[in-house]
C-alpha cells in the first residue's frame, strides 16, 4: 500500500416538522436505534452524526434513553455531532437573521443536551450560495460539508477533491469538505469489499487523501427494503468489520480530527448549487425531460467524463416559481419573520419577551424545508407537511398579535404585496380568521387561516404535469402487486393504488376560493370536472379593488369588467369580516350588464384543504343536516341553500349558505405523486361550487349573498377538556 486514506462517515438523520408520529417511530426502530446497536460493537470506529432539531425534539420526548446513548458516545469521542439550522430550513429560503439565529439556537441546544462541542454543521439539502459562508461563521461554526458536485461546478476535477478547502465571505473563513457522490451510491448498495476497493484505488493514486461520505441516515434501515439488507442480512456489520480489518491503511475518523491534523487543499469559491438530483428537480417539468435526454444522449461520448462537470441544471429558488403554492408558504413565512423582527425592535423595553420567544420558535418550525419543494419524494405534495408549516406560521402570527396588545374581538384590513408578485393583495384579519385576497389574479381568496385550530383551509395544491407521470403511463394497466420494488436508485416502480394513469388530470386554474366561473348553460358536472365549459375571462382576470375599515367591520370590494362570449359584463364581489361575527365571511356578488333575456350559468368555486378524505368522521352534509358521504365523494345536488363540510378530527364545521337556493357540485382534487414507497394518489382539497342557471333580468343585474361560516366550537371544547384533564393529572401527581 502506497499511502493511507482518511474516511469520514457522516449520517444526516431527519424527520420533518409535522410528520406522522408513526413515521418517526418506524424510522427510529428501523434505522436510528439499530445503527447504534451495531456501532456499539465497534468502539474503535468513529462516525459523524447530524440530527435535525425536529427529530431530536421527538427523540428527547419519546426515546430519552436513545438520546442518553448518543450523549455517551459523544463523551467517549466515538460520535462527532454536527449542528445546523434548528428546524432544517433551506438556507436560501429564509432571511439572513433567521439563518444565523437558527444555527446559533441549535448549536447551544446540542451543546447543552449532548455535551458536544459543535464545530461543524450540516447544510440542509446541501443547497449552497456563497454568501452563506459568512453567516455560518458568524453563527459560530468552523466547517461544513457539501457535495463534490459543488466543487466540480467551480472547475475542480474529481482527483483534486480529496480533502477540504477554505472559502470566505467578507473576510470570514469557512472550511468546506467535498462529499463523494461515488460513495453515496456505493453505501449501502455495493458489497462492503467494493467500498473498500474504491478506497484502496484512491489510496494508491492519492496518498493521504480524505474521503467523505455524507448522506441520509434513513437509507441505512428506513428506506424501503433497506432494513433487511443493512441489518438482517448484516451489510453494516460486514462493512464495519471490513473497515476494522483495513485500519492499518484506512483510517476512519471525524471532520474535527481531520481539520485539526490535515492542512486545507487551498481556497475555493463555490457557485450556487445543491446535490445533482436536486438541481434537476428544480427545473421546470419540460426542461427536466430535455436535460435528462441531453445527458443520456451524451453519456457514450469518450469525453463525457471531462464535459460532465460543465453541464448544470437548475437553481433551488426556482421551486418557488415552479410551484406557486410553495411561494405562498414562503411569502407568508417572510411576512411573519419581518413582523417578528419589527416586534423585537418595538419591544426594546422587554414587555413581551416570552411571547416573542414562543413566536420565534414557531417561525423557525415553519421554515422546515420539506414542503417547500418536490423531487424524488413527497415534500410539497404531502398535505400534512404543508399543514404543519402553516400551523406554526399561524401560531407565530397569533402570538405576535398578542404581543402587540391585541385582546378581545378585533378586525383589521391591510394592503401590501403579500405574495411577492409586484401586485397588491388584501388581508382581512381578526381574532379568529385571517383572509388573503388577490385582486390582481381573479379576486381569489387564496389563504384562509383559522386561528383556533392553526389551519389554513386554502393550503391547496394544483394538479400539474410531473416528469414521472410519463413513467406511470408507461406502466398503465399493471396491478399494484405486479410491479416490484419501490422508488429506489435502481429504478424500481411500485403503484400504491391501481389505475393511477387514469387519475392524471391537470388544473387550468388555481384551486382557490372565490374563483368566478361563467359556464355554458346546461353544462354537466362531468363536463366541468373534465375542464370544459368556461366561456368567460374572469377566472384569473384582474379585478380593481378598494377596502373600507372600521373598528367593527372591514370589507374588500373587487370589481372586474370582462368578456363573456361576445358580451362585456361586470362582476362586483365584496368580502366582509365583522368583529362580532369573526368566524364568518360574508360575500356579496353583483353581476351587471347582463344581456336581458339570455340564459346564464354562473358558479363560485371554493376549495377546502386540510380536511382529509376517506374517513367517516369527515363528511359533507346538506341543508337538512343529512350526511352525504365522505369528503372524497362527488356530488351534484338539487337546489338547496346550504352545503357543509365537517372534520371531527380537526373540530371544524364549514358551511356555505346562499341567499338563492341552487345546486352544489363537489369533487375531490387528488394529485398523483411519488414517495419513497411508490407512486400514490393524494387528496389535496375538496372543491365545492354553488352554481346558478338563470335568465338575465330586464335591468341586466343579478345578485347573491354567500355566507362562509367556520365553526371551531368542537375544537375549543376538546381543548378545554384536555386542559382540565392535564390539570387533574398534575394535581394528582
Amino acid at each position: 500500500m502506497s499511502g493511507q486514506v482518511r474516511l469520514i462517515l457522516t449520517l444526516h438523520n431527519h424527520q420533518p416538522v409535522g410528520n406522522f408520529d408513526g413515521v418517526f417511530e418506524a424510522a427510529f426502530q428501523d434505522s436510528y436505534a439499530p445503527f447504534l446497536n451495531v456501532l456499539q460493537d465497534f468502539p474503535d470506529l468513529p462516525v459523524v452524526l447530524h440530527f435535525s432539531g425536529s427529530l431530536l425534539d421527538w427523540l428527547a420526548k419519546n426515546h430519552p434513553e436513545y438520546v442518553a446513548r448518543v450523549r455517551e458516545y459523544v463523551q467517549r469521542g466515538q460520535i462527532e455531532i454536527l449542528g445546523g439550522p434548528y428546524y432544517e430550513p433551506i438556507l436560501s429560503a429564509i432571511p439572513r437573521r433567521d439563518r444565523i439565529g437558527q444555527i446559533q439556537f441549535y448549536k447551544q441546544h446540542l451543546e447543552e443536551l449532548l455535551g458536544a462541542e459543535v464545530r461543524g454543521m450540516w447544510v440542509p439539502e446541501r443547497v449552497w450560495e456563497q454568501s452563506f459562508a459568512g453567516d455560518i461563521v458568524e453563527a459560530g461554526i468552523e466547517y461544513s460539508l457539501l457535495d463534490d458536485t459543488h466543487f466540480r461546478n467551480a472547475g475542480l476535477n474529481e482527483d483534486e477533491l480529496n480533502g477540504y478547502f477554505l472559502t470566505e465571505e467578507s473576510g470570514r473563513l469557512l472550511k468546506v469538505f467535498a462529499g463523494s457522490e461515488r460513495l453515496r451510491y456505493l453505501i449501502p448498495y455495493a458489497d462492503p469489499q467494493d467500498v473498500i476497493g474504491h478506497c484502496r484505488q484512491v489510496a494508491e493514486r492519492y496518498p493521504n487523501a480524505v474521503l467523505i461520505f455524507g448522506d441520509d441516515g434513513e437509507k441505512l434501515g428506513a428506506w424501503p427494503g433497506s432494513n433487511d439488507h443493512v441489518y438482517r442480512d448484516g451489510w453494516l456489520r460486514r462493512f464495519f468489520t471490513a473497515l476494522r480489518e483495513n485500519k492499518h491503511w484506512l483510517h476512519v475518523t471525524t471532520l474535527a480530527e481531520t481539520v485539526d491534523r490535515v492542512s486545507p487543499l487551498g481556497k475555493v469559491y463555490l457557485p450556487d448549487a445543491s446535490y445533482r438530483e436536486m438541481t434537476e428537480w428544480a427545473l421546470p417539468t419540460e426542461k427536466q425531460t430535455d436535460y435528462r435526454n441531453l445527458v443520456a444522449s451524451n453519456q457514450q461520448r469518450h469525453d463525457w467524463h471531462a464535459m460532465r462537470q460543465f453541464v448544470r441544471a437548475g437553481f433551488w429558488r426556482n421551486f418557488l416559481v415552479k410551484y406557486p403554492e410553495a411561494n405562498e408558504m414562503y411569502a407568508r413565512m417572510i411576512q411573519i419573520s419581518q413582523k417578528l423582527d419589527q416586534a423585537v425592535i418595538a419591544d426594546s423595553v422587554g414587555t413581551g419577551p416570552q411571547l416573542l420567544a414562543e413566536a420565534r420558535r414557531e417561525l423557525y418550525r415553519g421554515q422546515c424545508n420539506c414542503p417547500y419543494w418536490h423531487g424524488a419524494f413527497g415534500g410539497l405534495y404531502l398535505p400534512h407537511l404543508r399543514n404543519a408549516i402553516y400551523g406554526s406560521l399561524i401560531s407565530a402570527d397569533s402570538l405576535l398579535e398578542r404581543a402587540a396588545g391585541r385582546r378581545g374581538r378585533w378586525v383589521d384590513a391591510q394592503v401590501s404585496d403579500f405574495n411577492l408578485d409586484a401586485r397588491k393583495e388584501i388581508c382581512l384579519s381578526g381574532d379568529r380568521l385571517v383572509a388573503f385576497l388577490t385582486p390582481g389574479k381573479g379576486g381569489h381568496l387564496y389563504e384562509l387561516d383559522v386561528r383556533q385550530i392553526r389551519t389554513n383551509l386554502l393550503a391547496t395544491l394544483n394538479r400539474r404535469p410531473e416528469p414521472y407521470h410519463d413513467r406511470i403511463r408507461q406502466h398503465a394497466g399493471q396491478a399494484v402487486s405486479d410491479v416490484g420494488g419501490g422508488v429506489d436508485p435502481n429504478g424500481g416502480v411500485r403503484f400504491k393504488q391501481p389505475d393511477l394513469d387514469r387519475k392524471l388530470q391537470y388544473d387550468p386554474w388555481p384551486r382557490k376560493s372565490l374563483v368566478d366561473h361563467f359556464l355554458q348553460p346546461g353544462l354537466s358536472h362531468d363536463q366541468f370536472i373534465d375542464g370544459h365549459g368556461e366561456i368567460g375571462d374572469f377566472v384569473e382576470g384582474v379585478y380593481l379593488s378598494r377596502i373600507r375599515r372600521s373598528s367593527e367591520q372591514v370589507e374588500a370590494t373587487m370589481v372586474r369588467e370582462g368578456r363573456l362570449g361576445p358580451y362585456q359584463v361586470k362582476i362586483s364581489k365584496t368580502v366582509l369580516l365583522e368583529a362580532q361575527q369573526g368566524g364568518t365571511l360574508e360575500i356579496h356578488y353583483a353581476l351587471e350588464n347582463l344581456p336581458a333575456g339570455l340564459p346564464f350559468h354562473f358558479g363560485v368555486e371554493f376549495n377546502f384543504a386540510a380536511m382529509a378524505a376517506g374517513a367517516h368522521d369527515r363528511y359533507y352534509y346538506d341543508g337538512e343536516g343529512q350526511n352525504l358521504g365522505t369528503l372524497e365523494s362527488v356530488h351534484s345536488t338539487s337546489a338547496t341553500s346550504r352545503m357543509g363540510l365537517v372534520d371531527e378530527w380537526l373540530g371544524l364545521d364549514v358551511s356555505l349558505d346562499v341567499s338563492k337556493p341552487t345546486g352544489f357540485w363537489t369533487q375531490p382534487i387528488q394529485t398523483v405523486s411519488q414517495s419513497e414507497s411508490g407512486y400514490e394518489l393524494v387528496h389535496q382539497s375538496c372543491s365545492v361550487m354553488p352554481h346558478w342557471e338563470f335568465i338575465a333580468p330586464a335591468d341586466g343585474r343579478w345578485t347573491v349573498k354567500i355566507v362562509l361560516s367556520l365553526d371551531t366550537s368542537a375544537a375549543q371544547a376538546r381543548e378545554l377538556a384536555e386542559r382540565s384533564m392535564s390539570r387533574l393529572a398534575a394535581s394528582a401527581y
